[in-house]
């Protein structure tokens, strides 16, 4: 109860309404009827405790972010609450001094998300283009930069951030090294000495070394869309064998087709082969 008074105190003094429940369950009966901007929740409560409450809230909010209050002899449970989701933890015996600090971060997490939900509300249609040759840090600095665009209209959460990225990274592999390079994916059975060696050499030799791969975004506030076009010579995509069947699902060469499929909503070629279109609709709210 002192824990409970002096944190209900501090939040107050910042501005904060704190609204109270007495356990686990308690708290996610009030989170359903009034998502709140943040939950402060004790480690130790009856029913349901608060590493289970951490799993909860995100699992149904996943944006919704968590802090811990912790007694001495709780570390263990509270890194597992930490990996569980949580977003910082304060010592009970430190409350007074650290509490305010954290709920502060929290605070300002929150008002960033904010932002970017305001963002998101703004945005009506975003579209850009980049070219890529064979810089070596070019399709991750790529990436990181879509990613970024992604995370500044809250688009998605980290997992799903994670699997676009991931998408977009085979995506720009299969363009480069297949398209651009000609580079059979059968190679790669033979080792990866075998593949980086050819694949370093056609990137300087005719005519691979002046092709390009050019990447089109097209943002809108509950979709978004990704264009990866090359300039080889293509391929039969009718030829292309299912990345499930149970011959391909152990190839390395079946790898890069089976997350384009499972990480995206939609995965169209062209009818030559050299342009994939990914589309990923947007699952958070």
């Amino acid at each position: 109860q002192e824990a409970r008074d002096l944190a209900g105190e501090c939040l107050r003094d910042h501005g904060m309404t704190p609204i109270f429940a007495c356990n686990g369950r308690e708290a996610m009966s009030a989170i359903e009827d009034h998502p709140p901007d943040a939950v402060l929740t004790d480690l130790h409560m009856p029913e349901m405790d608060g590493l289970e409450l951490v799993r909860l809230v995100r699992s149904r909010f996943s944006g919704l972010p968590v802090v811990l209050m912790t007694s001495q002899g709780s570390e263990e449970t509270a890194v597992s609450a930490l990996r569980a989701g949580a977003l910082s933890y304060v010592p009970k015996a430190k409350l007074r001094n650290n509490l305010c600090d954290a709920m502060g971060m929290v605070m300002a997490a929150v008002e960033e998300r904010r932002f970017r939900e305001r963002t998101r509300s703004l945005l009506e249609h975003s579209e850009a283009s980049f070219l890529l040759g064979y810089e070596m840090d070019g399709p991750n600095a790529l990436i990181s930069h879509l990613q970024g665009n992604l995370r500044q209209v809250n688009f998605c959460d980290d997992t799903e951030l994670f699997q676009i990225g991931t998408a977009l990274a085979e995506a720009l592999s299969n363009a480069i090294d297949h398209g651009n390079l000609e580079l059979d994916s059968a190679i790669r059975e033979q080792g990866a000495d075998v593949y980086a060696e050819l694949r370093q050499q056609r990137a300087t030799q005719d005519p691979y070394r002046d092709r390009r791969v050019r990447v089109t975004e097209t943002l809108r506030p509950d979709v978004v869309q990704y264009r990866v076009q090359d300039e080889g010579k293509g391929f039969d995509v009718s030829c292309v064998p299912d990345p499930l069947h149970p011959d391909c699902l152990l190839k390395v060469s079946g790898r890069g087709l089976l997350l384009l499929r499972t990480f995206m909503d939609d995965v169209t070629f062209n009818a030559t082969g050299s342009e994939v279109t990914m589309t990923r609709r947007r699952r958070t709210t």
